[in-house]
């Protein structure tokens, strides 16, 4: 398995493979075309990537020949500039449009009679009423996407290792009274500049930075990002979040961390998470069921009196998303294999003490994981001395 980081587009090469397993799926359900509508999905078969008002972007995938993307006329210089791979392009000139000069009206040209039409289960109702043929709910890209190509792991890889450095400044620079604005700003500027550097022609609309933490009176929320004049506070238990598409490929990395000391009430919720986080890491190998995994670490934590304070599962994927299938939960009884790629990150919230998670990026390889991201893990580590932290 190749580890070594990279960061250029897929090559034609890379996505006429990515076509060719779609259409194998579709072969095995029995599908003459498969539509897909979702950003993700188009940006893993095109390398195109776009913000969806109300012109739509379809991809119509035929059980054999290239795909065919419908799309907005005055996108077509765009759609050119990024897109990789053989793909016919099927343009319409504006939404609304009159009576036989529609999107739909191009979209359904593309059909024969009495076929059998995949449609994501995300698919949007007017896309969904106009395809022809007998529907079938059907989310074969997504399920493709869950196992990476050689690309792939070098596209991560290259996202993780920027993700760990992007933490490490944010721990580096942590002081109480230092604000989500400022830590935000060092932060997403220092990923920004480095994308930049690595590759000029890097996507905006393929790169989504979040750079946050949340202080112990709001950690206990684990989804609470709302109040921009949040500052640290002295003490914890603080939860800093790396959350990021880097030019197509995502990354995640996340501690409890504390300010000059850690309260006493707060020590024990800190040792529970991380023997749940142990657990994970121990269990994450090929062919262990997912759900098995977070029923293991959610029993550690009921077992120890911790059930209340349980939130969410214990990770989910990574790919040309942040956040994708597959997923550590419980009743998603898929085994683990080999390439892979999920975060870790079991948690416990605890209303008036804060919020413990750390979360890193894994690969599952041949016989174990691989870690992806890295960074302090020990809560002495992770209690940052103030004189330190004031002076960054």
């Amino acid at each position: 398995m190749n580890m070594e980081p990279i960061f250029y587009p897929p090559t034609e090469n890379e996505i006429e493979q990515r076509v060719k397993r779609v259409q194998a799926r579709m072969l095995e359900e029995g599908l003459d075309h498969y539509v897909a509508f979702c950003p993700d999905n188009i940006f893993y078969l095109t390398n195109f990537a776009n913000a969806v008002h109300e012109r739509p972007f379809i991809l119509v995938i035929p059980s054999k020949g290239i795909p065919q993307f419908v799309v907005p006329q005055l996108e077509i210089p765009h759609v050119k500039a990024r897109m990789v791979g053989d793909i016919e392009l099927i343009s319409y000139f504006e939404f609304p449009a009159p009576r036989g000069q529609a999107w739909s009206d191009r979209f359904k040209e593309l059909f024969a009679e009495n076929e059998r039409v995949g449609v994501e289960s995300i698919c949007p109702l007017q896309i969904y009423t106009e395809t022809p043929g007998e529907r079938v709910r059907s989310d074969i890209i997504d399920d493709i996407r869950m196992i990476k190509s050689e690309y792939e792991i070098g596209r991560l890889i290259y996202s993780c290792e920027l993700a760990t450095k992007a933490h490490d400044l944010l721990l580096k620079s942590a002081y109480p009274g230092m604000s989500l604005t400022e830590m935000a700003t060092k932060v997403r500027g220092f990923v920004m500049n480095q994308l930049a550097k690595d590759n000029k022609k890097i996507n905006p609309l393929a790169t989504r930075v979040t750079a946050v933490f949340q202080p112990p009176s709001v950690s206990h929320d684990p989804h609470n990002f709302t109040n921009i004049d949040m500052v640290m506070e002295e003490g914890g238990p603080h939860v800093s979040i790396i959350n990021a598409v880097m030019n197509g490929y995502g990354a995640e990395v996340e501690r409890t961390f504390f300010l000059g000391k850690v309260p006493e009430k707060a020590k024990k919720p800190f040792e529970i998470m991380m023997e749940g986080r142990r657990i994970a890491f121990e269990m994450a190998k090929p062919g262990v069921l997912m759900s098995e995994v977070d029923l293991s670490v959610n029993n550690f934590f009921r077992k120890q009196g911790m059930g209340d304070y349980l939130l969410h599962r214990t990770g989910h994927g990574m790919g040309v998303t942040a956040h994708e299938a597959p997923f550590f939960a419980e009743g998603y009884d898929r085994p683990l294999e080999k390439g892979m790629c999920l975060t870790i990150e079991p948690g416990l919230y605890i209303e008036g003490v804060g919020g413990f998670r750390h979360s890193d990026t894994v690969l599952i390889g041949e016989t174990n994981l691989i870690m992806l991201t890295d960074g302090p893990v020990d809560i002495d580590e992770l209690t940052i001395p103030l004189h330190k932290a004031t002076a960054v």
